[in-house]
């Protein structure tokens, strides 16, 4: 590993700390060195707050050490004014002679004009070092921007003989199964806690009344989902509790209110692809989908998801709900206390 890819590595460190805090920005750490002794690091904490740049420059103690440094970031710097001044100006203000980047940022308003600023005034600027790494810290934000809409993760947990559920209806709800175990449950809601929104079906939304919270961890609720043609679901479930906002997503008028929102879209045509629209404009970048079968496979369907996260657990229900079923194997395995963990990526893509 030459040096370039070692301070790399430690700037993609660094820049997975804001992993939940920073979206809709991109996960960005820092490192400058001199002399092959780092000087300065810094990443984006909050999002609206200093990016990873900028703490790193405020970080070092001596200025002057800055004239001969080398600066490291995982996503080019930005050149324009959005909720913090340009990172690039900071860099050129302080006179850094060489800035060594991982990514290219794919946002309209950067896309190479940061690098361009950046050469323009005198700076030896070096792109492309550990490339593929930089990209997958980010993908939401390179999803989001290249195929305009959420990065797409699909979660479900089944039993060992491949059952999602027992079989309920309105009428004979029954108790919701718990398949997976406390331990994969408490992971789940760490999931929650990182991406930015979540989404269950009417039958789900109707038939387990879930939260869709983040609960036991630290970090804030996504934004809750649901799809509710007629305004079914009643107004006592939780997904009207407004302890997290919620949007539902209906072909009646209704009023909205704090935390609880409506949409109404056209249910004569695909509706998938006008909720992602939704969620796109409205700057949303990751996306969990949990429930249940019928939207699972829609999504499945339509090759509208990016990766997914399969519980296994040991017991078997004997009958029920079938699965969802991907094609391929799966990119990584876990052991959850005994569950399965399956991660899969969409190779169709």
């Amino acid at each position: 590993m030459n040096n370039d890819e070692k301070y790399m590595r430690h700037s993609l460190d660094l820049a997975v700390k804001g992993l939940g805090n920073v979206a809709p920005n991109p996960m960005v750490g820092c490192v400058i060195v001199c002399d092959e002794t780092i000087i300065g690091e810094g990443y984006h904490k909050q999002y609206g707050q200093a990016h990873a740049e900028v703490n790193a420059i405020n970080s070092v103690e001596n200025k002057e050490l800055l004239k001969t440094a080398t600066l490291y970031v995982n996503l080019e710097p930005c050149s324009h004014f959005g909720k913090t001044p340009p990172c690039c100006d900071l860099i050129i203000k302080y006179k850094i002679p060489v800035v060594v980047i991982g990514n290219i940022d794919t946002n309209p308003l950067v896309a190479g004009k940061g690098i361009k600023k950046l050469k323009d005034a005198g700076i030896d600027v070096k792109s492309g070092i550990l490339e593929v790494e930089c990209k997958k810290l980010n993908k939401r934000f390179f999803t989001f921007h290249e195929k305009k809409r959420p990065y797409i993760i699909l979660k479900w947990a089944q039993s060992a003989d491949s059952f999602i559920d027992t079989k309920r209806d309105e009428e004979h709800k029954g108790i919701p199964i718990q398949i997976s175990n406390s331990d994969s449950k408490k992971l789940l809601h760490l999931w929650r806690s990182q991406e930015q929104a979540i989404m269950v079906g009417t039958n789900t939304a109707l038939l387990d009344n879930p939260k869709l919270t983040a609960r036991g961890v630290e970090g804030k609720n996504p934004l809750r989902i649901t799809i509710d043609k007629w305004l079914r679901i009643p107004k006592h479930f939780n997904l009207f509790d407004k302890t997290a906002p919620t949007l539902i997503f209906t072909a009646m008028d209704a009023e909205s209110q704090t935390n609880l929102e409506y949409v109404k879209i056209d249910f004569e045509q695909a509706v998938i692809p006008q909720i992602l629209q939704e969620l796109y404009n409205r700057n949303i970048q990751s996306l969990i989908v949990e429930g249940g079968e019928r939207i699972l496979n829609n999504f499945i369907d339509l090759n509208l998801w990016d990766s997914a996260r399969v519980f296994i657990a040991e017991k078997k229900l004997l009958k029920g709900v079938n699965a969802p079923v991907l094609n391929g194997l799966p990119v990584v395995k876990e052991n959850i206390s005994g569950d399965k963990l399956l991660f899969y990526l969409n190779d169709k893509l």
